[in-house]
């Protein structure tokens, strides 16, 4: 359990870094893509879970209430 847990923790970490660093807006396929990149196979649900956490964080704002297309405010 704990090494899924910290798989997961290093997935989202690295999502985060990558969101941090190339900024602009940010959809779930370019997430997923984002993660194969570095190696992991993250599900869409995933992703989507991902950026509503760092929404709530204050890195990602919302710019479309019907879909999961988030720009990244915060540097």
């Amino acid at each position: 359990m704990a090494k899924v847990q910290k798989a997961e923790n290093t997935q989202r970490e690295s999502l985060e870094k990558s969101v941090r660093a190339l900024g602009g807006t940010w959809d779930p396929s370019r997430g997923m893509q984002t993660l194969r990149d570095a190696g992991y196979h993250p599900s869409e649900k995933y992703i989507r879970e991902v950026y509503r956490r760092l929404a709530d964080s204050g890195l990602l704002e919302k710019v479309d209430e019907h879909r999961a297309i988030y720009f990244v405010i915060e540097k």
